[in-house]
């Protein structure tokens, strides 16, 4: 029998979910591997996924606190689509996917886990990444560690906007 670790996956597990708005506490933090946030200005930021679907699972969020699109100004959206534009970019340059899925779930009905802070998703794809593992066995394998995939894309976010 083969067997599949990852070993992150009990902070998961074992959370009580999150609790407030992990997107504003980080409205004024600096990147780091601790805090996963590889990039943020006044108006927007991108953060790895704590609990990605694929390794280069990444989040872009406007730093205002709200669930709906049309109360960002104009800056917010066009820096927001900025970064998620930059983000699609550097995921291909760095990882080389054969595809992405990107959007936003508005609500809980639409899936957002986070619903009161709007935020985009960005899920790196390859041919065969999504097989009879979540199907059968209702688990999903993800290669690599989240701070080593985060390590790795940094230093292209240090270099946005340079």
């Amino acid at each position: 029998m083969k067997v599949l670790w990852a070993p992150w996956r009990m902070e998961y597990i074992h959370s009580e979910g999150e609790q407030g708005c992990f997107i504003c506490d980080l409205a004024q933090a600096e990147p780091s591997g601790e805090n996963l946030l590889l990039y943020r200005n006044e108006h927007a930021m991108v953060l790895m996924n704590k609990y990605p679907y694929n390794n280069g699972h990444i989040l872009v969020a406007p730093i205002a606190h709200t669930s709906d699109l049309s109360e960002l100004t104009d800056l917010e959206y066009f820096e927001t689509m900025k970064q998620f534009r930059f983000s699609l970019k550097a995921l291909e340059n760095l990882m080389a996917p054969e595809g992405f899925n990107g959007g936003l779930n508005l609500g809980k009905t639409a899936g957002a886990g986070l619903e009161d802070h709007l935020h985009f998703h960005i899920v790196p794809r390859w041919h065969g990444d999504t097989n009879f593992m979540p199907v059968i066995g209702d688990l999903r394998v993800i290669p690599e560690a989240i701070r080593e995939t985060y390590a790795h894309l940094r230093p292209l976010f240090d270099s946005y906007g340079k």
